[in-house]
């Protein structure tokens, strides 16, 4: 619209658009941009709005320290004095209100005003409950997920995560909404590429790219959901994604395995009594890859030590065993998942220490699995036996399956590795206990 024309234009000054409302309001916009809207009053009007937003009464002064100038006599025009000398510059609102109302300015005052020149003032309370009740929406999909994941959504509601990955409840919906249909679909079981299972799942292949917040918050959720420990790098970050199936490439995930058989490679290695190494890439094109024993029992071990000196104790007449070498790698869930489901008995032996704990409940996430020689009292056998032994490091962690098990722990503070009572582990292994 031409200046000429326009309502909220007034010597040769254009006001805001919602100027020409307040020409509704019976405010003389043109005198008004003329003392209220000088750029040396920036300051005062700012402050009545901040009062305004608040909910608080536009009277009582405001000062503004180390005013220039140009800010001084602004406020000589809009009050017709010179204000007070000294080094800071107070105006009181009430009398701004007062010369607005009585010259015609503005009828409703300096509130009418200060819409006039900067737009509608919505209270900062109004403000807070509507930005909340968005961000209580986009978070709403987390209550579909779970019980496994249902304290992870309650985490995420109040860490300020999404938030932080989201800043805002407009963006945190959809990432919201991505994270849950992911967390929906796992575990993937079969293991596939992280790719594949973006591109079948969410917006395409590069969704779970590291470094997007999809990522981020996904992997969160599958570090709750399967109990992946605190880590960094690049080995911990694969790990941690394949322990819910989502995999970088098929042949890096690897398990550690003694006289399994099913295979000609297997049956070979069992033969001499070896140990094995096996990709995730053979369970996946190949399964099942390993027979259930005719014992129906796997021994699981934490330490590659134990393996190995089973295989040189015991050779080809010890039980079949799996080693889980710290965290289990997607290899090793899935070769235990599918033994377990056709019926293998699993037994299992960890550190005694808060990581081997938390090791053997992200096991049992996955798969069931009874202790071999873990329990509270062969904890403190052990401790008894050992003439000396380092302390217990890092947060304590609960044993489910035998809850007494992490109050010995606590009571004694001392850890217990594999190694230590790897003479008991072969006599367990050896034929006399079969």
């Amino acid at each position: 619209m031409n200046p000429a024309t326009d309502p909220s234009a007034r010597d040769g000054r254009v006001l805001p658009a919602h100027a020409a409302a307040g020409d509704r309001a019976g405010i003389d916009t043109g005198r008004l941009g003329r003392l209220l809207g000088d750029p040396g009053l920036v300051w005062l009007v700012d402050r009545a709005r901040q009062r305004m937003a608040r909910g608080r009464p536009l009277t009582g002064p405001v000062t503004l320290s180390d005013p220039d100038a140009s800010q001084r006599l602004a406020v000589e025009r809009l009050l017709g004095r010179a204000p007070r000398a000294g080094g800071s510059l107070s105006v009181r609102l009430d009398t701004v209100d007062s010369v607005l109302r009585r010259s015609g300015v503005s009828p409703g005052g300096l509130a009418a005003a200060v819409v006039a020149l900067t737009g509608p003032v919505p209270l900062r309370a109004e403000t807070r409950d509507r930005e909340e009740r968005a961000w209580a929406e986009a978070y709403a999909p987390l209550g579909t997920l779970g019980a496994g994941l249902a304290p992870w959504a309650e985490r995420v509601r109040g860490d300020g995560l999404i938030r932080r990955l989201a800043r805002t409840p407009e963006a945190a919906g959809p990432l919201v909404q991505a994270a849950v249909r992911a967390l929906r679909a796992l575990p993937a079981s079969p293991p596939i590429s992280r790719t594949t299972f973006a591109a079948r799942n969410l917006s395409g292949a590069h969704a779970l790219d590291e470094g997007t917040p999809l990522a981020t918050l996904v992997l969160s959720g599958i570090r709750s959901l399967t109990g992946f420990p605190d880590g960094s790098g690049a080995q911990w970050l694969r790990e941690a994604w394949a322990s819910a199936g989502l995999l970088k490439d098929d042949l890096s995930s690897t398990v550690l395995t003694l006289n399994l058989r099913g295979t000609p490679p297997l049956d070979w290695m069992a033969d001499a009594g070896e140990p094995a190494v096996l990709t995730l890439r053979s369970f996946i094109r190949h399964a099942p890859v390993a027979d259930v024993p005719a014992t129906g029992t796997v021994h699981i071990c934490e330490n590659p030590a134990v393996l190995s000196a089973a295989a040189d104790t015991l050779g080809p007449a010890c039980p079949p065993m799996v080693c889980l070498q710290g965290q289990p790698s997607a290899a090793a869930l899935t070769l235990l998942r599918d033994l377990s489901a056709r019926g293998a008995d699993l037994l299992y032996h960890g550190d005694f220490d808060w990581g081997g704990v938390r090791i053997a409940t992200a096991l049992a996430a996955n798969v069931p699995w009874r202790p071999w020689r873990y329990e509270a009292g062969h904890y403190r056998a052990a401790v008894a036996a050992l003439a000396e032994a380092p302390d217990l490091t890092g947060p304590a962690a609960a044993t489910p399956w035998d809850p007494a098990l992490a109050v010995a722990l606590v009571e004694h503070g001392v850890r217990v590795e594999e190694e230590a009572v790897l003479d008991d582990l072969l006599v367990d292994l050896g034929p006399g206990s079969r």
